[in-house]
């Protein structure tokens, strides 16, 4: 099973979320429903994906998703998402 480090883009509250998950297609769906999604990123629909990284085990994924998250910075997250294919 494959497991992905993510980053979502709201131009609504010009915000980042990072997450990870087996499934970024259901996952995105999820963050953009309105119907089912009770978390933070409700009141940041529509996100779009704007980054992700591939990783063979989900320890590996997790870890990955905190170092992005522990660096506090839109700065660093930008930096990913310029050098990524996604754009």
């Amino acid at each position: 099973m494959k497991y992905f480090v993510y980053i979502l883009y709201s131009p609504s509250i010009n915000k980042y979320y990072v997450g990870q998950t087996t499934n970024i297609e259901n996952r995105l769906k999820f963050h953009n429903s309105k119907e089912y999604n009770k978390i933070w990123t409700k009141r940041g629909i529509p996100w779009t994906l704007v980054y992700k990284e591939e990783y063979e085990s989900r320890s590996e994924s997790m870890q990955r998703e905190k170092f992005i998250k522990k660096q506090k910075s839109r700065i660093y997250i930008e930096k990913l998402i310029a050098i990524s294919s996604l754009a």
